[in-house]
Order: structure tokens, then sequence, then C-alpha cells
């Protein structure tokens, strides 16, 4: 059966950020996910979870300088040395909260990248998967890379899902994974139920959220039942990731999520 986490990066933002862990569990979460833990004190996450009875499912390694518009290090050359301190920092906290994933962020291209661009960023990219996927098996926990649309994140290296398997057979390591967004997938490629098909021997998560506004599932042009079903036929034993920005109420807004043990 279909298991639905929230992502506290975008429900609830009626509330704040430490309050979200309570009202995700009084809305039928039980497990929660979010892009960094990294303002918070790894106890005080630790105590949220365990008060609440929800598990970490996932959240991100330090991605560079966000505010200033960075968004990811994985693939960006010459800062192999952060991206690498990046895993350590990561693997911290995924021991201190019992999360068994790790999304790294491959980051942007330079405007106008050339071929060598290119080129020089995805052997860079390849190598430090590589690393993160070796010092990530040593404590028993998957990598993940992710496909995001160029809309929402103009210039991002990784978009498409062929490009992502073609990173994770290269890469050569069992616990390297894809973070498969039906969202992104939708914007990018479309055709989501062939996509997950082809994507599935490498899917260690799945996200969605409703086309083209980024709100509810049963918002927008996706039929997600018709998807979470086949997804479900196909054996996926994972969490479904809710990384969607409430149109209104969040707690209003999950009657679509009835059928997966939620409630408003």
């Amino acid at each position: 059966m279909i298991r639905v986490a929230a992502n506290l990066s975008m429900l609830f933002p009626e509330q704040a950020f430490m309050e979200r862990f309570s009202a995700a569990a009084a809305a039928g979460f039980q497990g929660v996910e979010y892009l960094f833990p990294y303002v918070f004190d790894a106890r005080e996450l630790r105590s949220a979870l365990d008060d609440n009875g929800l598990q970490q499912v996932l959240f991100n390694l330090p991605p560079g300088d966000w505010d200033a518009g960075e968004r990811g290090l994985a693939s960006l050359p010459g800062r192999e040395a952060e991206f690498r301190d990046s895993v350590v920092e990561g693997i911290r906290y995924a021991q201190a909260l019992d999360c068994p994933r790790l999304h790294a962020m491959a980051g942007l291209l330079p405007e106008g990248a050339d071929a060598a661009t290119r080129d020089a960023h995805l052997a860079t990219y390849i190598e430090n998967l590589r690393f993160a996927a070796g010092e990530l098996e040593k404590v028993g926990k998957t990598l993940l890379i992710e496909p995001i649309n160029g809309r929402d994140m103009p210039g991002f290296y990784l978009q498409r899902q062929g490009q992502a398997r073609e990173v994770v057979e290269r890469v050569g390591a069992d616990n390297l994974k894809v973070q498969f967004d039906l969202y992104h997938c939708q914007i990018v490629e479309g055709d989501l139920i062939r996509n997950m098909e082809a994507q599935f021997p490498h899917i260690g998560h799945v996200q969605l959220a409703g086309v083209p506004e980024r709100h509810e599932p049963d918002l927008g042009e996706v039929n997600y039942p018709a998807v979470l079903a086949h997804l479900d036929a196909l054996g996926y034993q994972g969490w479904v990731g809710c990384e969607y920005r409430p149109a209104g109420d969040t707690r209003a807004g999950l009657a679509w999520g009835r059928d997966y043990g939620l409630h408003g």
C-alpha cells in the first residue's frame, strides 16, 4: 500500500517549522521529509519525531549557499572538498534522525554552458556520487539523485529521467537510486506511467504535487489515483513525499489523501 510522507518545508506553512511535526501526525502522516535540517539541533528534531511517532524518510545534503541561489554541489567542478564535507554533515544528521535516504542535489550549470563545461560537470558529478555512495554505504544509507524541471529551477544540471539512469549506471553503486518526482517528470517529459515503469528498477523515493501550480495532487492535469495505483501494482515499497504548496489551509486540502490514511 502507498505510504505518504509530509514534506514539512512546504506543508503546514500556517505553523512554525517545529510545530509542523505534530500537525503532520494529527493529519495522519506517519513519515516526514523536508529540504534541510541543518539550522536545527539534531536532538530537537529527534525529539519531535519521537514525540509524534514519525519516521524521518528523507532530507537533502547541504546544497551550498542556498540563499545566494545555489542548488547543490554534486556536479560543480572545484567544489569537491565542500561536497565531501557536506556528505559528512548529512550523515551526521541522518544517523541522529535514523533517516535512511539522503538526496544530493546536482547543482546548476553556468548560463550558456558549452559542451566542455557540461562534460566537466558530468565527470565531477560521477566522482562525487561515487564518493558519497561509498560513505553512505558504510552506514547503511541510500543516496538519491533527482531530475528537477528547468522551469522551477533554471539551469539545474539533472533534468531528465534517462539522464538520471545513465548517471546511476555509470556510478555503479548499489545504494545510488533515483528520487522520482512525478511533478518534475510531468513538466519535463510527461508520459508518467511509462517513465515510471522504465525508471522503476532505480527508484528509491517518489514525490508528487499537482501540475502545473504545485498545489494538492487532486488539482491540475495529473490523474494521481491512477498513477499511484500503478506504482503500487509495480510493487513499490517506499514512501511518496507530498512536496506541494497547499492552495489554502493544509488540513482543508487533504481530502485527496483519504485513501492513504490522511484526514483534514
